[in-house]
Order: structure tokens, then C-alpha cells, then sequence
């Protein structure tokens, strides 16, 4: 996807706003439920980003569209050390771009699959870094809901980010959620309880609960619970309610306390705020500041010599794809020259609403 650049750097004038044209395409790293993503430099810089977009027409069509610009304005206003951070957001007639931190270590399902052995200080330190994201994240007010080692990025020192915020929601003081989001292994049990009563509701706990399950996947190579995504909601509750977690007498009792005050089911009763992380005995030894400063090294580093990540997505973007991301400018040229059929009316009243009210976003301003 790669194209050869001029050693200028090109001036763009400073009142201008960032747009596609503004960054170079470098090659398509990954692709989820709401978009594509790939590594991008900003031309005038040479700063390196993830560039995520998503097409405006077919998240219309379908229904998404509200989740796109959540996630957005979300973004804007969130910056922390352990989050993957938003710099800059754009449209153009065809997409909506999101310009993040570029997190070159890859996730944490990829490196599951790749058989790396989580030892027990590397998983303390990244339950620490998260801990520390998630209590910003309730500072903010808001709730995750789909933290998983899919949604959690390396660093290229191996300091881990919590990324994906389109099923995340902000919630009042005392206010609770009813909906059902997120993946059903991580997801707390009173999610469902709230689901099939209605009534309930949840808060930031479930995203303790999520984190649980990802430190007990990261040790033992298998979650806690046998629960799949093809699992009812029935079936989740006679899980939870019938089944016990089993903790390998390998890791330290520390440990073991630590993973069973996260899966707590009653989340009264779970570690989920920072005066629990502060009391909790195992984590009594940690340098908060250190880590926050990301000047605790971690015990696992990426490989550098290659792409952490899936490389076919860069083959399915360069074959497969319609309308490949390198090739835009000259698609949207032609597309101006030529007529084009019209389209339906509620779907053009969207993406006009759409055009008109979409923010612009540039941190760096």
C-alpha cells in the first residue's frame, strides 16, 4: 500500500484542518465490526498513527451510525497514559477517519495465540497499568464494557493500552445501565441478571469482573468460566450459578486472592475502584507512580522484527477490497466527473445530517 515519499516535508498552513490528505498510507493492520484500520504518517510530521475508518453509507444502512459518533465524541475528550488515545478525527464523501496511537506490540489474543507464557509479574503489571486506566475511565464516568485481550494493544516496550470504545457508555453518579454490550466470556454476571429482570442495572464493576477474566486468561491460556459466544443467556446464569473457578496452585496465594477479589459474581463485593486496589495485600508493594510514568519495564516485549498482527489483512485490502484506502483519491476524482445514481432518500438524509454535524478534531490545537 506503501508509496514512495518525497525526503520534503510538505507545509501545510496551520488554520487548515487535518484531513486525508494530510497523511501518508502505509499498509492495513486489522479490521473489526465497525471498520478497518491502518498505519498512516502524518506528512508533515512523520509521525506515526493508526488511521481507523469506516464507511458512512454502510454503517447507515446499518444502524451504527449513533455507536460511530459515541465512540467519537467519547474519544475526544479522554487522554491517558493506558488508553489508546485519539489525535485527530475527519470525514470525507466517504468515510469517517479516527487517527489514534500507533501501538506496534500487537494484542493480547495475539500473543495468546502465539503460545507466549504470561508469567505471574507480567500479569500484576498489566493488571496494575489497567487498573489505572479503568479508574481514570470511572473518573470520567464511564464504562468500558468490552475490556478483553482482543481490545488491549502493547506498546512497543509492552506497556498495555485498553483500545475500542464503540460499545463503551457514560453514566451519571448514581445512575445504572440495563443493556446488554460487550463479549460474552468477559462479560459480568450481572449484565445478564440485568437482562433477563430488567430491572437491575450495573455499573463500573462489570469492568473489573472483564479485567478478571483477562489476568486469569493471561496465566492460565483458558478462561474461568466455559462460556462462548454462542452460549444463551440462560445457560450463562446456570453457569455462574452451578460452576466454581478453579486457581492453579502454581501462582501465588497473592495472585489467587487478587483474581478471586476480581471475579467476585456479587459486584458489592468485587475489587472495582482505587481504594480497593490501594487495600488490596498483593498489590501493596507497587510504585503507582512508576508504573503510571511507564518506568516499570515490563516482562514480555514485542518482537520488533515483524508486524504483530494478522498479515492477511493487508493482502485482503490489496485484492480483495472494492475501494481500497491508497487508491480514494483517485476513485473520489472520478466520482466527481461522473454521474452517479442517487440514493435512497432516508440514506442521503443521513449522510447530509451527518456531514453537516460531524466535529473535527485535533488534539494538537
Amino acid at each position: 500500500m506503501g508509496v514512495n515519499q518525497s525526503c520534503r516535508s510538505p507545509v501545510f498552513d496551520e488554520d487548515e484542518e487535518v484531513s486525508f490528505d494530510h497523511f501518508q498510507i502505509l499498509r492495513a493492520i486489522g479490521k473489526g465490526s465497525f471498520g478497518k484500520v491502518c498505519i498512516v504518517q502524518k506528512k508533515d510530521s512523520q509521525q506515526l498513527y493508526a488511521m481507523k475508518y469506516m464507511n458512512k453509507q454502510t454503517c447507515i444502512e446499518r444502524n451504527i451510525i449513533t455507536n460511530v459518533m459515541r465512540e467519537l465524541q467519547l474519544m475526544q475528550r479522554l487522554q491517558h497514559p493506558f488508553l489508546v488515545n485519539l489525535w485527530y478525527s475527519f470525514q470525507d464523501v466517504e468515510d469517517v477517519f479516527m487517527v489514534v496511537d500507533l501501538l506496534s506490540g500487537g494484542d493480547l489474543r495475539f500473543h495468546l495465540q502465539q503460545n507466549v507464557r504470561f508469567k505471574e509479574e507480567m500479569v500484576k503489571l498489566y493488571v496494575c497499568e489497567l487498573a489505572l486506566a479503568l479508574c481514570y475511565l470511572q473518573r470520567s464516568h464511564v464504562i468500558h464494557r468490552d475490556v478483553k485481550p482482543d481490545n488491549i494493544l502493547l506498546d512497543e516496550h509492552g506497556h498495555v493500552h485498553i483500545t475500542d470504545f464503540n460499545v463503551a457508555t457514560e453514566i451519571t453518579a448514581s445512575e445504572k445501565v440495563t443493556s446488554m454490550a460487550g463479549t460474552k466470556p468477559y462479560i459480568a454476571p450481572e449484565v445478564f441478571q440485568s437482562f433477563v429482570d430488567g430491572v437491575s442495572g450495573y455499573s463500573y464493576a462489570v469492568d473489573w469482573w472483564s479485567l478478571g477474566v483477562t489476568a486469569y486468561e493471561l496465566l492460565q491460556g483458558a478462561r474461568p468460566y466455559d462460556i462462548h459466544s454462542s452460549t444463551t443467556v440462560g445457560d450463562v446464569i446456570n453457569i455462574f450459578r452451578e460452576q466454581r473457578v478453579c486457581y492453579s496452585s502454581n501462582w501465588s496465594k497473592g495472585m489467587t486472592d487478587l483474581l478471586r477479589k476480581l471475579l467476585m459474581k456479587d459486584p458489592v463485593n468485587r475489587l472495582s475502584c482505587w481504594s480497593d486496589i490501594q487495600n488490596c495485600p498483593f498489590l501493596s508493594d507497587v510504585n503507582w507512580d512508576a508504573v503510571l510514568k511507564k518506568s516499570v519495564l515490563p516482562g514480555f516485549v514485542p518482537n520488533k522484527g515483524r508486524l504483530n498482527c494478522d498479515p492477511t489483512f493487508e493482502l485482503e485490502e490489496m485484492i480483495l477490497e472494492s475501494k481500497p484506502l491508497h487508491k480514494k483519491k483517485k476513485r473520489l476524482e472520478k466520482s466527481r466527473n461522473k454521474h452517479s445514481n442517487p440514493l435512497p432518500a432516508h440514506i442521503q438524509t443521513s449522510l447530509d445530517t451527518l456531514r453537516d454535524e460531524f466535529i473535527i478534531f485535533n488534539r494538537e490545537k
